[in-house]
């Protein structure tokens, strides 16, 4: 291909643009040359043109391996619509019929085709390998090529298989693009396609128009995302969750307060997919709540908000999502939520699998972690993350450099931190470092002797948190480096070792604090979201008033947390009671009116704006698992045989018949009592909750000594709440 060709006419010829933007040039000349390409461009930085347009230059068909069929059918119509030729582009995956797959081998023969997307599954197909041996290929290009990498955010073992199957198809170049790769992940995908004389192009990971926020993950994070959505109306947002189970319930919660929102994920079929996606693309819905399925290769300019619920797995991950928002240029808002339950939750999930795929796993979110807990600018850590040096102390766009924490010198710390990964070989990770500078005798420590080094216990003076602190910011100021080869280990660099004999200033910041016990705090305030502690107050002596007259504990009528809620939205009618968490429709009728008469005196007495138009409306639990419970347990299925049934161990089938009478469903279980437990023990337990004043588990297991497990009071406290409240 000619070297001095004008591409400037065909880009304006087809995609209408009068300049390539960043390296785009460079890299098309490199593939039209026919050489080994591998392009590392962050997302809206223009990766699909680099592929598209050679293409369309080249003799033969070039074959695009994407993964997801929804990228494909985007691409194959925006590639139909600019050339004006339906043969131009096509794709080849499982959602084809065998007439429309002939059409396709068709056009392909007849030299009409330029573009060929297949899934990596398709390409392994015997019947595709046959066809495509006899067709002139003018490239393979690998999209999303992350997915190769098990270091990658995405891994999917059927990438790994597309060298053998090139090499059956017949040799032609490479590109490999991807929008996230650390240099552990860059050589991986490399080493695996066979890359052996490659060039690379490597874009800024920067993206100055996404700020980027981590927030604590609170008991009110639905209130809070809505609000924030709320405060953005009508524009484009996606929010990531990891469950399936959640990313409906959020779905269902948000229509419940008029936001144009739907639910997304693997689970579904791919017609609800498809549709879902073109009514986001289209504007038809505002909002998708999603599994991390969704998104690659979204050809969506302005998302304007992308909402982490739960933490990332990894890193990488976390910047392709966030990557989605902004690609126009324009605002583009990157919220987390963050709770150290998330991440504890995450290592379970862990468990089972395959030991060196759990020490990748653990690696990769203890970076996550770092990330949401450091208080140092934000955009400066993901940088760092991916080898790129950012040079300004204050991005200006990320809730840390707007809301920047005091620096203090830790001159000293540094020292000791350096004199302790030196004395231990750099053979050790960032957690065992730390008890040798705390002075820990763990079991490896002393295993290790490293307990008689006269650093031992250097770093007495502060806790395992501002060592964290200070190992990440040393990390990123470059007098640390992690060995991700060994598991990160920690080395120094020769800026460490320079320090060493020369120190100098280094001023950190300590962490952002998250706080696990947020959730259980009652704060005054009028109407704000934060509970009304005066009127938090007034409902437990209404509900102590009523608890002497009925003569049940005062937990029987309303828990604290419905308190709290009542105390925060103002209820005043028995319809809106229903809407408070653990507050069925039969508690309502049975207390309510007397709660709502108070609230409502109150309001007017203090003049409080109610905050009912911005409440969150929650989704009544339609749940099929809640109704078939409670149709089992009326035809007196045995819990344990239900529990099998269901699929769910008896601890977990007990939270959910708790949950069902605690919002106040009556059920009877005194068939399965009279079964397994003595009558004596059942009386005793029920007599136990009729006289006291918390219906706590853990008070009930000590007041009742050892007589009982932990399953007998639970069951009991089931009949007892049953009867008493409901």
């Amino acid at each position: 291909m000619d070297a001095t060709l004008n591409l400037i006419e065909p880009l304006k010829r087809y995609f209408g643009f009068d300049t390539f933007k960043g390296e785009q040039e460079a890299i098309i000349r490199n593939v039209l040359a026919g050489r080994d390409t591998f392009v590392l461009m962050p997302t809206g930085g223009g990766k699909s043109l680099c592929y598209q347009l050679p293409a369309l230059l080249m003799e033969g068909t070039a074959i695009v391996i994407s993964p997801l069929i929804a990228l494909m059918k985007n691409q194959v119509d925006a590639m139909q619509a600019i050339c004006g030729d339906d043969g131009v582009a096509h794709f080849i995956n499982s959602s084809l019929t065998k007439g429309a797959v002939e059409t396709v081998k068709k056009d392909i023969r007849e030299g009409r085709t330029k573009l060929l997307y297949v899934a990596p599954e398709s390409l392994t197909k015997d019947e595709y390998v046959d066809f495509l041996r006899q067709v002139k290929i003018s490239f393979y290009a690998v999209d999303e090529a992350h997915c190769i990498s098990e270091w990658g955010h995405d891994f999917r073992p059927e990438y790994r298989r597309i060298r053998p199957i090139i090499n059956e198809i017949g040799q032609a170049p490479v590109i490999a693009l991807t929008a996230t790769a650390t240099d552990k992940v860059r050589g991986d995908i490399q080493k695996n396609l066979g890359m052996t004389d490659v060039k690379e192009f490597k874009s800024s990971f920067n993206r100055p128009n996404l700020y980027y926020e981590v927030r604590n993950k609170t008991h009110n994070v639905d209130r809070d995302i809505i609000k924030f959505i709320r405060q953005h109306p009508g524009k484009s947002g996606i929010i990531y969750c990891l469950s399936r189970k959640k990313v409906e319930e959020l779905a269902e919660i948000l229509r419940a307060n008029n936001i144009n929102a739907r639910a997304y994920h693997a689970g579904m079929d791919s017609a609800t997919r498809s549709q879902t996606q073109d009514d986001f693309i289209m504007e038809r819905i505002d909002v998708i709540v999603a599994t991390i399925a969704f998104g690659m290769g979204i050809d969506k300019p302005d998302v304007r908000f992308v909402i982490h619920y739960d933490i990332p797995k990894s890193l990488e991950g976390y910047y392709q999502e966030t990557g989605r928002a902004g690609r126009d240029g324009g605002e583009g808002l990157c919220i987390t939520f963050y709770t150290y339950k998330d991440l504890q939750k995450l290592e379970k999930f862990m468990e089972g699998k395959p030991v060196a795929e759990q020490d990748i796993g653990r690696q990769l979110l203890s970076e996550t972690a770092a990330y949401a807990e450091t208080s140092v600018c934000r955009r400066k850590v993901l940088l760092h993350y991916f080898g790129e040096e950012y040079h300004e102390d204050n991005c200006g766009n990320c809730d840390n450099c707007l809301h920047p924490k005091a620096k203090v010198e830790a001159q000293g710390e540094l020292a000791s931190l350096l004199e302790v990964v030196g004395a231990i070989k750099e053979h050790f990770k960032a957690d065992y470092v730390i008890d040798v500078l705390t002075g820990r005798e763990t079991d490896e420590v002393v295993a290790h002797k490293h307990n008689v080094l006269d650093c031992f216990g250097c770093g007495l003076e502060h806790d395992a948190r501002f060592w964290n602190s200070v190992i990440r910011q040393a990390l990123i100021a470059g007098y640390l480096e992690k060995d991700i080869e060994n598991y990160g280990l920690l080395k120094l660099t020769a800026d460490g070792r320079k320090f060493k004999k020369n120190p100098v200033s280094f001023m950190v910041s300590e962490d952002n604090e998250f706080d696990e016990e947020e959730d259980d705090v009652v704060h005054s305030g009028n109407g704000t979201g934060a509970a009304d502690l005066v009127l938090f107050n007034a409902l437990k002596d209404l509900r102590k008033k009523m608890s002497k007259k009925l003569e049940v504990p005062p937990y029987v009528i309303f828990q604290d947390p419905s308190l709290e809620a009542m105390a925060t939205v103002y209820p005043i009618t028995i319809e809106e009671l229903q809407n408070i968490p653990g507050v069925g429709s039969g508690k309502a009728k049975r207390y309510g009116k007397e709660f709502c008469d108070m609230i409502h005196q109150y309001c007017e007495e203090n003049e409080i704006e109610r905050p009912e138009d911005s409440r969150v409306r929650t989704v009544a639990n339609k749940s099929k698992l809640k109704v078939s419970i409670i149709q089992s347990i009326d035809r007196k299925v045995a819990l344990d045989d239900l529990a099998s049934a269901k699929g769910l161990d008896f601890s977990e089938l007990l939270d959910e018949i708790e949950a069902i009478v605690y919002s106040g469903t009556k059920l009877n279980i005194d068939y399965f009592l009279d079964d397994v437990m003595d009558e004596d023990h059942v009386a005793d337990i029920y007599d136990y909750f009729r006289t006291s004043e918390t219906d706590s588990l853990a008070v009930a297991m000590d007041e009742l000594g050892g007589d009982y497990t932990e399953e007998d009071v639970r069951l009991v406290r089931i009949k007892f709440i049953s009867e008493m409240a409901n």
